[in-house]
């Protein structure tokens, strides 16, 4: 076993991640009925997904690979929690990793750790709200509901494109290529919030063909390179987004960094490394 996993952590440094996921990318855009309905029906039986929850349950009803991997839930599928505060999960997944960010430093893994500065793209501004505050981490596996919602209400302020690798972001990944995180490339969005600024990082990986917002669409600079967008008054009119509302989503699956400042939330009793959770429970309460 141990063999099996150093041989795949190797092959995540020789594959030509970006040209791979390009091809898969147009795959799942295929909408030949002959390809897209065995694709799609395969995927649904290996990873038992659960299409009753589904706003459309045929499998073939699906024009392409990626309208069903992103597809919409019936309402009241995933009920948000009510509790007065409470800030939501916000996605389906688990818990990779949740806690305090020491030093500057969110925990990766046993014996990994990366910098919230580079996760954000360098900006030293952009990073000091979140120093000493609080991150979690969740990872969407194949199976789960691909969208990613608001754990607030906010006012958008910046999002930031950061260019990188796309490595796989499972455990095995985690716990043996350093500074995992912060070297895919991934999709910075940057709230102000009634608990303080907010950050949702959409981290792309190996197979992921794109990352989507719900203002910017498909968020796919035409060069790989760090770009940076301004919502505040000045550049564009204000976004304002709703607790529990859409914010994004995947085309093949990742993960979503929450990170919010000092003092201001408390992960929710009971949430360690490895819980299952599901988009609009409770992932934390604020601190008074």
């Amino acid at each position: 076993m141990f063999m099996k996993q150093r041989l795949f952590i190797l092959s995540q440094y020789l594959l030509p991640h970006h040209l791979l996921s390009r091809l898969i990318g147009c795959a799942a855009e295929c909408r030949a009925a002959w390809f897209k309905d065995r694709l799609i029906g395969w995927f649904a039986k290996q990873y038992q997904v659960n299409m009753s929850e589904a706003q459309v349950e045929d499998l073939s009803a699906y024009e392409h690979f990626n309208a069903f991997f992103t597809r919409a839930l019936k309402d009241g599928a995933r009920p948000l929690d009510a509790t007065p505060g409470a800030i939501l999960c916000p996605a389906d997944g688990a818990v990779s990793q949740l806690g305090p960010i020491e030093q500057g430093r969110i925990f990766q893994a046993k014996g990994h750790s990366y910098s919230v500065l580079e996760l954000l793209g360098g900006d030293a501004e952009r990073a000091a709200p979140f120093m000493g505050g609080d991150f979690a981490t969740i990872y969407l596996s194949p199976k789960d509901y691909h969208r990613v919602h608001m754990p607030l209400g906010g006012t958008l302020k910046e999002m930031v494109y950061v260019p990188g690798r796309l490595f796989s972001v499972n455990q095995t990944t985690a716990e043996n290529v350093p500074e995992l995180f912060a070297r895919n490339e991934r999709v910075v969005c940057l709230f102000d919030t009634e608990r303080g600024p907010m950050a949702v990082v959409l981290v792309g990986a190996m197979i992921v063909a794109s990352i989507e917002t719900v203002w910017a669409g498909l968020v796919t600079p035409p060069k790989r390179e760090l770009k940076t967008t301004r919502y505040d008054a000045a550049a564009r009119a204000a976004i304002e987004l709703t607790k529990g509302g859409e914010l994004g989503r995947f085309k093949l699956g990742s993960t979503a960094i929450v990170l919010f400042g000092p003092q201001q939330v408390q992960w929710a009793e009971g949430l360690v490394a490895g819980s299952p959770v599901r988009m609009g429970q409770a992932l934390a309460q604020p601190r008074s």
